[in-house]
């Protein structure tokens, strides 16, 4: 597909951080951009979870953005949106991103992430099957059995023991027989439906997994967006809990940007039902510990931690993308921001929402 037949895209949960990354990327193109968001993570995650910011961000600063209040689950309105539309890209980012919130609302859960993706499947399937379609998924989709492999501690961390996870999990990883959470469970629904239309009925679909995704207009919050979170925590030296594996448990940190990137790669080469591993792989991996140390370096300051024994379900003890398989498909892709590089924005964006406040 070339850059010429790509001119208006449809982003859901553009409101969050990957949609509104994808909002000013794909404005900053020169592409009519369409976002669809409900503000449904303050209902789930309360005032600090609102991304009416983000929106009216969004409106003031790209000139070829609008913005839709229309819930995914509302399968009639996405029906409808798509037959009155012509959308050439689709990035469907809009999720209920959390564990423990899956927890203790699983239908609200699985019908955003499951039957919400579902939903906007038909509708490209129906409307639109000459465009391309990506869906953000997660590394969740592998459950816990990364916890399974050897692993070796460290003084700050946790790391793979066997050299053929030098580079991290690649898409191969098993996906069954591994407890997920309800979260994880959805999202892998999600996923496999996502790959499912791409290779039954041959449409241009790709999913892309991610780990640690992150940037500065993450509406962080203690269920769900981690490095902002501690960040805020401890710009404001906030008590912050760590659940479980003593504060080595290991993550990769990808920017936003990096993410979407990958998408617009994609878009211009897609193939039909492809999975892609999309973090920030070995070389941005640390340690909860090794980022409170990164983010003092920078501030001066830290987060009160206080420690739990009990980790979360289905947590991660170690784990990092392997990039690959990306890199081979789209050798023009790569990793534009360092972790540092993500702290200090992350640092800076939090620090103005404090002097603005």
């Amino acid at each position: 597909m070339s850059n010429q037949r790509l001119q208006h895209v449809l982003v859901t949960g553009s409101s969050g951080l990957i949609g509104s990354e994808a909002v000013t990327f794909f404005d900053r193109l020169g592409l009519q951009v369409t976002g669809i968001d409900n503000n449904m993570r303050a209902d789930f995650f309360g005032p600090k979870g609102d991304t009416t910011w983000n929106r009216q961000r969004l409106e003031q600063t790209c000139k070829r953005f609008t913005h839709l209040e229309l819930d995914i689950r509302d399968r009639a309105a996405v029906l409808n949106l798509f037959a009155n539309s012509s959308y050439d890209l689709i990035v469907h980012a809009a999720a209920q991103p959390s564990h423990d919130l899956a927890a203790s609302r699983p239908f609200d859960d699985f019908d955003v992430n499951a039957t919400g993706t579902l939903n906007l499947l038909e509708a490209f399937r129906r409307h639109r099957p000459h465009g391309v379609f990506i869906h953000v998924s997660t590394n969740k989709v592998y459950g816990d059995g990364p916890n399974h492999v050897p692993l070796v501690e460290l003084p700050t961390r946790y790391e793979y023991a066997h050299p053929g996870l030098a580079r991290g999990i690649a898409e191969s990883f098993p996906v069954d027989q591994t407890l997920h959470s309800l979260f994880g469970a959805s999202k892998l629904a999600g996923d496999v439906l996502a790959q499912e239309y791409g290779k039954y009925f041959g449409l241009n679909i790709g999913v892309f997994r991610g780990g640690c995704l992150t940037g500065p207009q993450h509406s962080g919050v203690e269920l769900h967006g981690f490095l902002n979170y501690l960040v805020k925590c401890a710009v404001e030296q906030k008590p912050y809990t760590v659940f479980g594996y003593k504060g080595k448990q290991v993550r990769d940190q990808i920017h936003c940007f990096d993410v979407v990137n990958a998408f617009w790669q994609f878009a211009q080469q897609p193939r039909c039902g492809e999975v892609y591993n999309l973090g920030g792989g070995k070389v941005n991996s640390a340690s909860l510990l090794e980022c409170v140390e990164l983010i003092r370096q920078r501030t001066g300051k830290t987060p009160q931690l206080t420690y739990s024994p009990k980790n979360r379900v289905g947590d991660h003890i170690c784990y990092y993308s392997d990039l690959s398989k990306l890199r081979a498909h789209y050798p023009g892709w790569n990793l534009t921001y360092s972790l540092p590089r993500i702290v200090d924005e992350i640092v800076g964006a939090v620090e103005g929402q404090r002097r603005a406040a």
